[in-house]
């Protein structure tokens, strides 16, 4: 690990404190490739409500958080609409002044000096255009009521939305306000693109978003202006679009299908195919495509759907789902808690930085680095500017594990996600070389940990219920330390000890005993509560799963327990991870397994008896008692070792 200054990590704490990231684990390699600066097809975009940002609603107070959104991989802030509002139900969708902001998030000075900042951190800055309407109090009715639609002589209400009226395209003195107004935010505040509200109105012609965008464009030389379009180009009524000009559109089709999996998804195959089906359809345009799991038409609009009652636990891996398969992935206001708002935007509802789902959290901004370095997750406008995904079978034909490669050079990344309610063991072969583990769903919220391990054939890890696991090829250790080799030998110099295997890396684990000659289990936990004492680390097997030892506080046979139970990360019987099972000496226990295995695991070639205790009975394969001396195989406490 990179070493610290006592004033860098006083600043660093600090600012994480300031921000609802207390007691989080940091990984400053994270920190480190998200701190840089990305082009297209590396970024991720964020969605902003500047008045539910921060307590303060303000530009000026939203300026002061982006080093937060810096650390959680953002590098395009879209700040919702930021005009001033009318027509009576306070909609930021319905604007008085489309070259004015709303005074409740301060000045104009002052969104030039939020611009300016995300500069300097190496972000760009998206406003939201609302080009069907204006507020039907906006300056225009009464200026200039000739750019508005009518029928019968009265402005149109579109869609029935009563607090605006629709602008009129074939009239071009709207066509030259609306440009002007465009022109004038990159003039005025150096804005970087627009996210372009309901693109998809027959009221505006294709024919003005192809002179508009290229105009833009061409606007001022060595600017970059990205344009974002609200539809889904792969829709049949709105495949007219693609020739529009836009950069971006929103992958819908593709979000409905997420959400009709919702929480109730438990199987792997109905994501493929929706996956698939995003994969075919995209390669029909040559548009790039945002993804993402909400946003906030769905979070407030839809029946107020949180995360959490719109995906459940299923909400993780489909976030892993939306950084890793497709396209330009984007994080609606708050979502870094965790989701478990619906926030009114038009009200303004404050996020409640206080929520804390460090789950999340670091599974966001260790996708976004990934997103950032790996080539093979680097998306583009065409089906030939994005890393092929190769679905990957498992020999197990499991049908909750959802596997998948993608590829581009010497990048590669493995993604397997279980659907499922339980842990699931997935086999995928053909997996040869070094691989790093980036993510792991039941350790993530510890904070992000790399560890490189080799695999030679076979890829076998179990996957948590409703988890993920995401490798990437290349040695990427956390630390400066050598790669980590798989475990050949587990030397054994202990009288009393049990392993466990879990594929759950830097996790708690404890383990509960109690028998006939003790029934109180605090004989044998030094704690003397629940749930014991912890296990040591002490290797990986060839798959890369962890193995854990813990040494007993015995001194004699009769004082040997009957029962154990095994426990990671957690303080009651909702978290065993290996339930009441009978205790055996030296025993070899598999996360999802009740009983120790009465062999030594494939991956580990041998067990040492070292130094064991005279007293313990051991035979030979043939069955003959044998002692000490004897050199080879033999069977002890119901298990096999190898003695030299």
């Amino acid at each position: 690990m990179k070493s610290f200054s006592i004033e860098k990590l006083c600043f660093i704490t600090l600012l994480l404190l300031s921000f609802g990231y207390s007691n989080t684990v940091w990984a400053d390699y994270v920190d480190d490739i998200n701190a840089g600066t990305y082009g297209r097809g590396q970024q991720v975009i964020y969605e902003m409500n500047v008045g539910s940002y921060t307590p303060e609603g303000t530009f000026a107070a939203a300026e002061q958080r982006l080093d937060d959104l810096k650390r959680t991989g953002v590098d395009i802030v879209w700040l919702m609409p930021i005009y001033p509002r009318g027509g009576g139900i306070n909609s930021p969708y319905a604007a008085v002044d489309f070259k004015a902001v709303n005074p409740d998030y301060g000045t104009v000075d002052d969104l030039k000096s939020f611009v300016s900042a995300a500069h300097g951190k190496g972000m760009k800055v998206w406003l939201d255009w609302v080009p069907n309407h204006t507020a039907t109090d906006a300056k225009w009715v009464s200026s200039h009521p000739e750019y508005y639609k009518t029928v019968n002589g009265k402005m149109v209400n579109p869609n029935n939305y009563g607090d605006v009226y629709q602008l009129n395209y074939n009239n071009a003195g709207l066509v030259e306000a609306m440009n002007d107004c465009l022109k004038y935010w990159i003039d005025v505040a150096d804005i970087d693109g627009y996210r372009c509200d309901y693109i998809s109105s027959r009221d505006i012609p294709v024919s003005y978003w192809q002179n508009t965008i290229l105009m833009l464009k061409n606007y001022k030389s060595g600017k970059e202006i990205v344009m974002l379009g609200e539809t889904d180009f792969t829709d049949p009524n709105n495949v007219r679009l693609q020739s529009a000009g836009f950069d971006y559109d929103y992958a819908w089709g593709f979000q409905t299908k997420l959400e009709k999996y919702g929480s109730a998804g438990i199987y792997a195959n109905p994501l493929k195919v929706y996956c698939t089906d995003l994969i075919e359809a995209s390669k029909q345009m040559d548009v790039a495509r945002m993804v993402y799991v909400t946003s906030h038409d769905m979070n407030w609009n839809e029946e107020k759907k949180t995360l959490i009652s719109k995906y459940g636990q299923n909400r993780y891996l489909l976030t892993v789902l939306t950084y890793t398969l497709w396209g330009m992935p984007m994080i609606y206001n708050g979502m870094e808690t965790g989701g478990n708002q619906a926030l009114n935007y038009f009200e303004d509802t404050k996020i409640d930085w206080t929520q804390t789902d460090k789950r999340m959290l670091n599974t966001i901004r260790t996708l976004a680095a990934l997103k950032h370095t790996q080539a093979a997750l680097h998306d583009g406008a065409m089906a030939s500017d994005n890393a092929p995904v190769e679905f990957l079978s498992t020999t197990n034909s499991n049908q909750y594990i959802l596997a998948y490669r993608r590829a581009a050079g010497n990048s590669e990344v493995i993604v397997l996600l279980n659907t499922g309610t339980t842990t699931q063991t997935a086999l995928l072969t053909g997996i040869n070389g070094t691989y790093s583990q980036w993510l792991n769903s039941e350790s993530i919220a510890k904070g992000v940990s790399r560890r490189s391990f080799k695999f030679t054939g076979n890829l076998s890890v179990s996957v948590p219920a409703k988890g993920y696991l995401v490798y990437v090829k290349g040695n990427y250790s956390e630390e400066d330390t050598p790669l980590e080799e798989p475990v050949k030998n587990l030397v054994d110099n202990d009288a009393y000890s049990v392993y466990y295997e879990s594929p759950v890396d830097n996790a708690t684990v404890c383990g509960w005993m109690w028998g006939d000659a003790h029934n109180d289990g605090a004989y044998y936990a030094s704690t003397g509560s629940w749930p014991g004492d912890e296990f040591d680390r002490v290797g990986i097997t060839d798959e890369g799963n962890v193995i854990y030892k813990l040494k007993l506080n015995i001194t004699a046979d009769a004082d040997m327990p009957d029962n154990i139970i095994i426990t990671e990360n957690g303080s009651d019987d909702a978290h065993k991870v290996v339930d009441t099972a009978p205790f055996v000496n030296h025993g070899y226990y598999v996360k999802g397994q009740s009983v120790a295995v009465s062999t030594v695991p494939t991956s580990i070639a041998s067990v040492n008896m070292g130094n064991r205790l005279e007293s313990n009975v051991m035979y030979n394969l043939s069955g003959q008692r044998v002692d000490r001396s004897y050199q080879g195989v033999v069977i002890a406490n119901g298990m096999k070792y190898i003695q030299r």
